[in-house]
């Protein structure tokens, strides 16, 4: 039972709000779905720029800048281990998982679900979604600093007594394949995510505050194009306004909700 009328009043909101996103959707036959740090919040994975995330623990200048690394490889190799050593024990969440299962429903009727998703962790391909574009890199792969070489899964070098490890192409720095403060976002990674944008009918933005440029704008590129907009945050961002659906509620709570509306 339900203690209080405006609770009551609030999910039957959200409900309606799920079942007239869901009817977006069922329309729909390419689907970008963008996620940010809430997402990966509700699998315990802490944000960088709320109260208490990481950057209000941390200095960036000290950990996550082409200087930083330059300055001392070593330091920031073992925060990036740390950080990795930390989220070990994180597990997709039940909107992860959602989204997965819409991705095998749309791809099952010759549609298609994008991921793109700032987030680092590899929940997303861990949940078994397969067409994920991660505009921000991956904790859990290297490259070099040198070279820009692939140095494969940074787990595979835990064990070396080098830090940071070397590069087997040229020997020179591996680093975590993550962007940092400074650099701009993969090429490749970003016109694979413009494209599918371009050419989505709907596109959900989850978990993301809609504040860290250039990933702001891409909702907006969405509705140049006349893509319906779907909201899901608990709290108000910039992109609420634009939006044509919004969801006040968690993506492990709103998206198994909207993707059981679509069935």
């Amino acid at each position: 039972m339900l203690p209080n009328p405006s609770l009551r009043s609030a999910v039957a909101t959200e409900n309606v709000q799920i079942t007239a996103a869901a009817g977006a959707l069922v329309l729909a036959r390419r689907v970008v779905v963008l996620t940010g740090a809430g997402m990966s919040a509700e699998s315990g994975i802490p944000t960088f720029r709320d109260a208490g995330g990481i950057w209000s623990m941390f200095d960036p200048d000290e950990f996550a800048t082409p200087r930083a690394f330059e300055r001392d490889a070593g330091k920031v190799w073992r925060w990036y281990a740390e950080r990795r050593r930390s989220m070990a024990g994180a597990r997709p969440n039940a909107g992860h998982v959602a989204l997965a299962a819409l991705e095998a429903r749309f791809a099952a009727r010759g549609g298609s679900v994008t991921v793109v998703t700032q987030n680092i962790d590899g929940l997303h391909r861990a949940a078994g979604s397969r067409n994920v574009v991660a505009v921000h890199g991956d904790i859990h792969r290297t490259r070099c600093f040198d070279c820009r070489a692939d140095g494969g899964e940074a787990g595979a070098h835990d064990a070396s007594t080098v830090v940071p490890p070397r590069c087997p192409a040229c020997g020179g720095r591996l680093r975590p394949d993550v962007v940092w403060f400074g650099e701009a976002l993969p090429m490749a990674a970003v016109g694979r995510a413009l494209r599918a944008i371009r050419a989505c009918d709907v596109l959900v933005s989850v978990g993301t505050s809609g504040e860290v440029e250039p990933v702001a704008s891409f909702p907006l590129r969405a509705l140049e194009h006349r893509a319906v907009l779907i909201e899901i945050n608990p709290a108000p961002t910039p992109l609420s306004a634009h939006a044509d659906h919004v969801v006040r509620a968690g993506a492990a709570t709103a998206l198994p909700a909207l993707v059981e509306a679509c069935a």
